[in-house]
C-alpha cells in the first residue's frame, strides 16, 4: 500500500541513506508510484514514500513558510468545509490542492493530529521544538509498521520494508500465526513476523535528538463511549444531519471517483444523500460468468434511478488463466495480510482503476451503522495442525472472546477494522483510492450516541434506519428492493416470498461452494456429470472457489501444496494435508477455506521467511 518509510537513528547519515533508500524501493510496486526521500540529519530523521500519481498525498514533502516545520503524510483528509478560508485568514499560505493546509493545523493546534478527519499516516519535524512526531489516524487502518533495536527506531506502511533492511527479523511470530489460522488476521498491535509491531491507533509519538522519547495517543474511545444516549427519534435526526452534511466531502479533490455499488444498504445511502448531476458518477459493481447475481440486478436499477452510467466488471476466465500471478502478488502486497482468494479483488480493482482512480464504497456501514461482526475464530480441520501449533491456535480464540465483550461500536470501528478489514484495504490501495463515509469521525462519533435498545438489539433495529435515510435521501431509491429483498415497494405478502426466496438461493449457494458439508460433498461428486453448479451458483456471488480449486486451479493447488517445502512446514500434519488435498482434487470433499489458508500460508513462507 503507498505509504511512507524510514528510520530515526543517532546513527552517521551514510549508516542511515542506503537503508532508507532500499525501504523506498521496496515499496515501489507500479509504474504510476512517485517516490522521493527527505532527510533531517540534525534530527536523526530519514523518511521517503511511495504515492499514485496524482493522489492527495503526492508532492512531498510540504512545508510552512519558515521552512522549519516539514510534514510527509500519506492517506486522505477529508477536512470540514472552509477550513484552507480559515487558515488563509490567520495568514497562512496555502497551496490551491493538496495537503499542505496540515502543516499550518499543525503549528495551530497543540492537539495535532486529533482533529483530522480521515485514513492517514505521516511524520512531522519541528527544526524550532527539535521535534519529530510519527502519527496515524484514529482507526489505525492506514497501518504503521515499526521496529525497535539499538542501531534505530524504523517504520513503514509495509512490513516488507523492514524486513528489506532488517533480514533477522525473517522469523515467524507463533501467536500471530496462531491468530491469523483461527481468526484470518492477527489480532491486537502484533504481526506474523518476530520484533516487527503495528503503531497503535491515533498513536502521535515524539523523538528527540534521533530516540524515542514518549509512545503517546491523541484520542482515547472512551471519549465516545461515554457520550450521552439520545433517544431513537433525536438519534435518527443528528445521524441524518451528520451523514448528509458529511458524505459530500468524500467526493471532493481532482481524482474522478467511481462509485463501487451493491445491492445493500450501505453504498444506496451514499448515492441517496450525494446529489450528483446525470451521468457525472460512473457506478460498477463486481460480477461473475454463471449468471447476474443480486448485487448486479439491484444495482443497475439503483443507478438507473439516479440517471448514472453503469457497468459491471466481470470475474472469469482471465483471472483463473493468472491466478497464480494475483494469489502470489495479494500476499505479497499485503505482508500476509490476506489470503490467497483475495487475488480477484487485486484483479477487480485494476480495472476499476481504469474507469476512475478514486473508488467510493459503503465498506464499513455495516460494522458502524448495525454493528455486524465481520469475523470470528474458526476450528481449523481436525488433525491438519501438529500438537505443538494447536495452542496458539486456541489461544487466539480466548482473546477474540475478551475485546468481544467491550463496547460493540470499539470493537467495530477500532479492533475490527484495523485487525480485519486492513489486508483488503492495503490490497485495494495499492490500485487506486478507496474512500468510504462510514469512517467519519462525525459520523462514528454520533453512532456512540444510539439509544440502548439499539445497541441490545443490534441489526434489526439499524437496518430500519438504513432505510428510512435511503428513502429520506431519494425516494426512487428507497422503493427498490435490496439484494435481500430488504425494502422496496410492493405487498406484503410478495415482499415476504421474494425475501424467503432471496434467503433460500443465498444460503443454497454457500452451501454448494465453500459451505458445502463433506456429506453433500460426496453426493455431488456422484452426480458431477450433472453440473449442478450451474443451477445454485451466481445468484449472490461472483467468486466459486470450491469449484475453481477442483476444476481450473487443482494444478496450481497440487503443484503449491503437494510440494515436499509444503509438506514439510512444522506445523502442519503431511499426512493430513496430502489427504485433503487429494480428496478436494477428486471432488468427494470440500476443502475451500482450508485450501485458502494453506496456499496462503505457503507463499508467505516462499515470499517472506524461506532463505533467498
Amino acid at each position: 500500500m503507498p505509504g511512507i518509510v524510514g528510520l530515526v537513528t543517532k546513527m552517521p547519515r551514510e549508516w542511515a541513506e542506503p537503508q532508507l533508500l532500499r525501504m523506498v524501493q521496496s515499496i515501489r510496486h507500479e509504474s504510476f508510484y512517485e517516490t522521493g526521500t527527505w532527510v533531517d540529519e540534525a534530527a536523526g530523521v530519514y523518511v521517503g514514500w511511495a504515492e499514485r500519481k496524482n493522489s492527495f498525498s503526492q508532492g512531498m514533502p510540504v512545508a510552512n513558510e519558515q521552512g522549519d516545520v516539514t510534514l510527509v503524510f500519506s492517506g486522505e483528509e477529508f477536512p470540514e468545509p472552509g477550513t484552507a478560508g480559515r487558515l488563509q485568514q490567520k495568514g497562512h499560505a496555502l497551496n490551491p490542492a493538496g495537503p499542505s493546509y496540515l502543516v499550518h493545523i499543525y503549528e495551530d493546534d497543540p492537539a495535532f493530529p486529533a482533529s483530522l478527519n480521515g485514513r492517514f499516516q505521516g511524520i512531522v519535524t519541528d527544526r524550532t521544538r527539535g521535534t519529530a512526531t510519527l502519527f496515524n489516524d484514529r482507526y489505525g487502518m492506514h497501518r504503521v509498521y515499526y521496529h525497535e533495536s539499538k542501531e534505530a527506531f524504523y517504520f513503514a506502511a509495509e512490513t516488507k520494508a523492514i524486513l528489506e533492511v532488517r533480514p533477522e527479523l525473517r522469523r515467524v511470530d507463533s501467536q500471530g500465526l496462531g491468530e491469523f489460522v483461527a481468526c484470518g488476521c492477527v489480532l491486537g498491535n502484533r504481526t506474523l513476523f518476530q520484533g516487527v509491531q503495528v503503531l497503535p491507533p491515533a498513536s502521535a509519538w515524539l523523538f528527540r535528538g534521533g530516540s524515542l522519547q514518549r509512545k503517546a495517543s491523541y484520542f482515547q474511545p472512551q471519549e465516545w463511549e461515554d457520550q450521552e444516549r439520545l433517544d431513537p427519534e433525536s438519534y435518527y435526526q443528528e445521524l441524518r444531519g451528520v451523514f448528509a452534511r458529511n458524505v459530500p466531502r468524500y467526493f471532493d479533490g481532482d481524482e474522478r471517483v467511481g462509485l463501487s455499488l451493491t445491492g445493500g444498504l450501505d453504498s444506496r445511502m451514499i448515492l441517496a444523500w450525494y446529489k450528483a448531476p446525470p451521468n457525472t458518477l460512473p457506478c460498477y459493481t463486481f460480477g461473475g460468468t454463471y449468471r447476474d447475481c443480486q448485487d448486479v440486478v439491484v444495482s443497475r436499477e439503483v443507478a438507473r434511478a439516479c440517471h448514472q452510467s453503469y457497468e459491471v466488471i466481470p470475474l472469469g476466465a482471465e483471472f483463473l488463466s493468472r491466478f497464480a500471478h494475483y494469489a502470489e502478488r495479494a500476499v505479497y502486497l499485503t505482508d500476509g495480510c490476506v489470503r490467497v482468494n483475495r487475488g480477484a479483488d487485486l484483479y477487480l480493482n485494476e480495472l476499476a482503476r481504469d474507469i476512475a482512480p478514486a473508488r467510493m464504497t459503503g465498506n464499513y456501514g455495516s460494522e458502524v451503522l448495525r454493528w455486524v461482526p465481520a469475523f470470528k475464530p474458526m476450528r481449523p480441520d481436525s488433525g491438519l495442525f501438529s500438537q505443538e501449533f494447536l495452542p496458539f491456535i486456541h489461544a487466539a480464540s480466548d482473546t477474540y472472546d475478551r475485546v468481544l465483550q467491550g463496547h460493540p461500536v470499539s470493537f467495530a470501528v477500532f479492533r475490527q477494522a484495523p485487525w480485519h478489514h486492513h489486508g483488503l484495504l492495503a490490497l485495494e490501495q495499492t490500485q487506486l483510492s478507496l474512500r468510504t463515509p462510514y469512517l467519519d469521525n462525525d459520523l462514528v462519533r454520533t453512532v456512540f450516541r444510539a439509544p440502548q435498545p439499539a445497541i441490545t438489539k443490534k441489526s434489526a433495529m439499524n437496518s430500519d434506519i438504513c432505510l428510512r435515510l435511503i428513502a429520506d435521501g431519494n425516494a426512487a431509491l428507497g422503493s427498490i428492493r435490496t439484494d435481500r429483498g430488504l425494502g422496496g415497494n410492493g405487498g406484503v405478502i410478495s415482499a415476504i416470498a421474494l425475501r424467503h426466496l432471496l434467503e433460500f438461493t443465498f444460503k443454497a449457494e454457500y452451501a454448494y461452494d465453500s459451505g458445502m458439508p463433506q456429506r453433500m460433498a460426496r453426493v455431488d461428486h456422484s452426480l458431477s456429470r450433472l453440473r449442478l453448479e450451474r443451477l445454485f451458483l451466481g445468484w449472490h456471488k461472483f467468486s466459486h472457489f470450491r469449484v475453481w480449486y477442483r476444476d481450473a486451479l487443482s494444478e496450481y493447488v497440487r503443484r503449491m501444496l503437494l510440494d515436499p517445502r509444503a509438506l514439510s512446514r512444522p506445523y502442519v500434519q503431511r499426512n493430513r494435508l496430502e489427504a485433503m488435498v487429494q480428496g478436494h482434487l477428486k471432488g468427494d470433499r470440500n476443502h475451500t477455506n482450508d485450501i485458502h489458508l494453506l496456499l496462503t500460508l505457503e507463499l508467505i513462507h516462499r515470499l517472506f521467511l524461506d532463505p533467498k
